[in-house]
């Protein structure tokens, strides 16, 4: 079931939260679609670990599954193209300020 536009729930708040708005340099317009669905995947993943680990509570594995389990909803491919699109339009107004300068 969609939400708010998005897939699904996981697939929006995983955007909102943690991408949207948010720089990704990272992110080369040579790159493929699946390739940054991945990486976005795992950088996520990585987070989540870490934060968890962090928190120090014996609770912490559990924690980590439902996340886990959470973010295996989320559609990444539409987060990377969403993503993919921001870059290649900061690109494209680089490039017109550069022009213009």
């Amino acid at each position: 079931m969609s939400y708010n536009g998005w897939t699904n729930y996981a697939t929006w708040r995983v955007n909102l939260e943690l991408f949207d708005g948010q720089p990704c340099e990272w992110i080369k317009t040579s790159m493929s679609q699946h390739d940054v669905a991945d990486q976005l995947k795992e950088i996520v993943s990585e987070y989540l670990e870490a934060d968890c680990a962090s928190a120090g509570r014996g609770n912490m594995p559990l924690v980590l599954s439902y996340a886990l389990a959470f973010i295996s909803e989320v559609n990444w491919h539409e987060i990377a193209k969403h993503v993919m699109a921001e870059v290649e339009e900061l690109d494209a107004y680089d490039t017109s300020e550069e022009v213009t300068a």
